[in-house]
């Protein structure tokens, strides 16, 4: 499940980088205000997940990002 939602991750937000769980948000480049959107828009339509804007800006690496969408 985490190999697939960093596949995702890294479509959604349309990045060249190798992201893992351990990846610092801060460090992307493309992890920019259209990113977060997108994230948040993804949490919803693969995960039917509402996610806060808030939860989404404490978040530092993708594992947090992670944490808000697992079921």
């Amino acid at each position: 499940m985490e190999q697939k939602f960093i596949e995702e991750l890294t479509e959604t937000i349309d990045t060249e980088d190798k992201l893992a769980m351990d990846t610092v948000l801060a460090d992307l480049e493309d992890w920019d205000s259209l990113s977060f959107v997108s994230f948040i828009s993804m949490a919803n339509a693969s995960y039917g997940k509402k996610v806060a804007a808030d939860q989404v800006r404490e978040a530092v690496t993708v594992a947090d990002l992670y944490q808000l969408v697992k079921g």
